[in-house]
């Protein structure tokens, strides 16, 4: 008779009956992971330390993750100055946050497939692939293994700040412009995959030398012109665009101003105003005030989509009537357009209104590094500071700055699996 030991009350995690961890390591292992310090490095120290070899680190990463998927993490949290839905949001995209991934794999999704995704299965599916490492024999492949895909793959946002369970993903609608193009990849040239070499760093360089057969010794300059060089051979440049551009899109963030991250989205293709669509569509409220660095984009793509509604209303999310003199009035600094339900709800309530607000006017704003980069004159009717109640309180880089910090886990987050 098998009889598997999982008796947590002595203090013992038990991964695949032949790797024991103590709970005491996996809190260790959690809190190194929140403070950018990947596994690997753990391991690594402890070895150091006790002068002993230990389990390979893959293995130990696959318990430390067992362990946290069949612990019990209760998510009754809120932003205590924002709620369940915050009424101003800031929303980026973290481009470093990747994994590989190759496209051609990914089947359409069936036709009768519209975007509708459960969230709960989705991520008790992940768990399930989790906690199945540890119950495998030696070579078996995992049957709860979780492959990106168009029809089941689901972004995260918090249960009392989405609509319902049932979520959108409509990332397929991303192949329908380029569905009857066989060489897609055709369109960049080798001078643009030369300079996009420049954009990599030189470890990654050297290691792209390698795989191509080349010298790995020299100076940037010199392995990149050696890579340009072997890009005239069809084989070579299909490589190094896979190592450049063959990654998934990044993660869509959403925040309050404070910070918070309220929904996340694994992009499995680039970015587009479509994957915040998707989010803020599936929110039990809709913010009034969306700051992005691309308002515009993003208005007109959820006012189509939602055609019947207009989330993005009155005029299509920006601040004020797109006339001549607002316009003008606006790139001068000098239009002020108050909303004070910001600071002090309504006391008569508008129809199909936020709560915190009482009002169901919905705008798009640029944050300040992006506000100057758009061509259309009318955008100037987007910038915060034209709000006195958002100037000067909403800080429009949040994300960023959350970014900022997640960089320092790049080193080892890339190089895992999605």
């Amino acid at each position: 008779m098998m009889y598997r030991y999982q008796e947590f009350t002595d203090g013992i995690h038990n991964f695949n009956d032949h790797l024991l961890l103590s709970l005491h390591l996996c809190v260790i292992l959690r809190n190194a992971l929140q403070n950018h310090t990947a596994v690997s490095r753990v391991m690594s120290i402890l070895e150091a330390t006790a002068k002993a070899k230990f389990p390979s680190k893959d293995t130990v990463l696959h318990g430390y993750l067992h362990f946290e998927a069949m612990s019990s993490h209760a998510y009754s949290y809120t932003c205590i100055n924002c709620g369940y839905y915050p009424k101003v949001v800031i929303m980026d995209l973290h481009k470093k946050g990747v994994f590989s991934i190759p496209f051609s794999k990914i089947a359409t999704p069936p036709s009768e497939f519209k975007g509708d995704t459960n969230i709960v299965s989705f991520w008790e599916s992940v768990t399930m692939e989790m906690i199945g490492r540890g119950f495998l024999s030696s070579g078996r492949k995992n049957p709860f293994v979780v492959c990106p895909s168009y029809d089941c793959w689901a972004p995260w946002i918090g249960p009392n700040t989405r609509k319902s369970d049932i979520v959108l993903n409509t990332e397929y609608a991303k192949l329908q412009k380029t569905k009857s193009c066989d060489v897609p990849d055709l369109d960049v040239t080798e001078e643009r995959l030369g300079d996009e070499l420049f954009n990599l760093k030189v470890d990654a360089v050297r290691k792209l030398c390698k795989e191509c057969g080349l010298d790995s010794k020299g100076s940037r300059m010199d392995l990149v012109l050696r890579l340009r060089t072997e890009m005239q051979n069809r084989s070579a440049y299909d490589k190094i665009f896979q190592q450049i551009w063959g990654a998934s899109g990044g993660w869509a963030v959403i925040t309050c101003p404070c910070g918070v991250v309220y929904s996340i989205k694994f992009n499995i293709r680039a970015e587009s105003p479509r994957d915040y669509a998707d989010l803020l569509l599936s929110w039990k409220h809709f913010p009034n005030v969306v700051i992005y660095d691309f308002a515009r984009g993003l208005a007109a793509h959820v006012n189509l989509r939602e055609a019947d509604s207009l989330p993005f209303s009155p005029h299509e999310g920006r601040l004020a009537e797109p006339t001549t003199a607002n316009i003008q009035l606006a790139k001068e600094g000098k239009l002020k357009v108050n909303l004070p339900w910001l600071k002090n709800k309504k006391e008569e309530e508008d129809t199909n209104c936020h709560p915190l607000t009482g009002s169901s006017e919905h705008y798009a704003l640029y944050d300040r590094f992006h506000e100057m980069n758009t061509k259309d004159p009318r955008d100037a009717l987007r910038r915060v500071q034209v709000v006195p109640e958002l100037c000067g309180w909403v800080n429009t880089q949040t994300a960023e700055q959350l970014f900022a910090a997640m960089r320092k886990n790049n080193y080892f987050l890339n190089m895992l699996t999605p």
